[in-house]
């Protein structure tokens, strides 16, 4: 079966058990599982858009960087470590995100990334003074912007999205007029998973004379990202999520070639100077991307994306694009057969196309039976305000039989009340 044959037989699925056993052995990415640690075989881990899985790999290559990188070669290592930063970026370009040579850096983190590119936009457009950003985006791109708005004392003006659906385009468009600097909007929303019309948004932003950055924290990995083809301008995101970089992964950030010489990064740092080395007294940025480099780059950090982004490339993300359309709909179809009568709803786009690789499902009772599927029914997904459970099963490394298990335990779950021992009250999930 080829990779686009997975999703209409999806379509055609029955809800048996014996189905989801023949599209993985149809599946022509299941090799890559044993490529991945699974520490407990009986685990069912369906939250990598929050955090991957650890490539077997790993765990050597970094022991290996640690024991002789750092324990024998110590500073002559820098010699190779310095140019990571270049070398990924330009993997990340190539594989992942449709960029040119020399657009994309490895460097700190979202947030930082994201707070570096939009002060520098903002200070490309001095005399326009609003700031445009989704209600509904993810919770540092809002603060980021909120801070940005109130430093410079610019009108941020928010637009309402449906929590289920996504951004409105025609709203959208509305919201953007002669003074708009900048807008700011993730590719894939970290809550339902609508996948915005990158090209549509890009275009209506140009015609503003504004400029984007995207967030593509929860696309990179996930869904083709194609930032040159779209006329991107800017964009961050990080490499923990479907890029299995671990926790503490650097974070990426794009910008557009015939950008880089025309903005100048808040966070004047050494690793951005011209002449690195020359430790001259005044800041003169180098004239490619790394005038958006800062410090010393983490080095520890860094190099577990290295084994990670050789799966990716080996894997390609069209195909994984293809397999990921498929758990989907295999999640929202069983869905749709044992748990809307149970109470819940899909809470995402209906159209496979219009979302990534996660979808979430409301539920008045999703915090409590998100605790005791992962304490009691060996689930592992999470909770989103205010009433969702997200479901993330990346196409790397999990199987059609998973999602298959795992909605069967939900719909045992709450068919017996299992969640109802639990207590209504938040606790942080550690």
């Amino acid at each position: 079966m080829t990779d686009d044959g997975l999703l209409p037989a999806v379509g055609r699925f029955e809800g048996t058990r014996e189905e989801a056993l023949r599209l993985d052995a149809d599946d022509p990415l299941a090799y890559l599982r044993e490529r991945f640690v699974h520490a407990d075989p009986d685990l069912l881990y369906l939250d990598g858009n929050s955090l991957g899985r650890l490539p077997v790999a790993t765990a050597d290559f970094v022991a290996d960087l640690v024991r002789e990188g750092w324990g024998r070669g110590l500073i002559r290592s820098w010699a190779d470590w310095i140019e990571w930063s270049r070398r990924l970026g330009d993997r990340l370009a190539a594989h992942v995100l449709g960029a040119g040579p020399g657009e994309v850096a490895l460097s700190d983190s979202t947030t930082v990334n994201l707070y570096k590119l939009a002060s520098a936009a903002l200070d490309l457009k001095p005399h326009r003074r609003t700031l445009v950003i989704d209600a509904d985006d993810f919770p540092t791109d809002r603060y980021v912007t909120q801070g940005l708005a109130r430093q410079r004392g610019l009108t941020l003006r928010t637009v309402a999205s449906d929590i289920d659906r996504g951004l409105d385009p025609d709203r959208l468009r509305a919201a953007l007029d002669g003074d708009t600097a900048l807008l700011v909007l993730s590719h894939v929303a970290y809550r339902s998973g609508a996948l915005a019309d990158m090209a549509a948004v890009n275009t209506m932003a140009r015609e503003a004379g504004a400029l984007v950055l995207w967030d593509l924290s929860h696309s990179a990995g996930a869904v083709p990202v194609r930032l040159a083809e779209d006329g991107a301008d800017l964009a961050v995101g990080c490499t923990y999520k479907y890029l299995n970089g671990g926790p503490g992964a650097p974070a990426f950030l794009y910008v557009r070639e015939a950008l880089q010489r025309r903005l100048r990064q808040p966070i004047q740092g050494w690793f951005g100077q011209r002449d690195q080395f020359g430790m001259g007294p005044d800041f003169e940025p180098v004239e490619s991307l790394d005038r958006f480099l800062t410090g010393t780059p983490p080095m520890l950090s860094t190099a577990p994306l290295i084994p990670a982004l050789d799966l990716v490339e080996e894997a390609g993300v069209d195909r994984l694009r293809a397999k990921g359309r498929a758990l989907g709909q295999l999640a929202a179809g069983l869905t749709d057969r044992w748990l809307v009568p149970l109470g819940f709803r899909l809470a995402s786009p209906e159209d496979p196309d219009r979302r990534g690789s996660h979808l979430t499902l409301r539920h008045p009772d999703a915090w409590r039976i998100c605790r005791a599927l992962a304490e009691d029914f060996g689930v592992v997904c999470d909770y989103r305000e205010p009433d969702r459970l997200r479901i993330g099963p990346s196409a790397a490394y999990t199987r059609f039989i998973d999602v298959w298990d795992a909605l069967d335990r939900t719909r045992r779950l709450v068919a017996e009340g299992a969640h109802t021992r639990l207590p209504h009250e938040k606790a942080r999930i550690t």
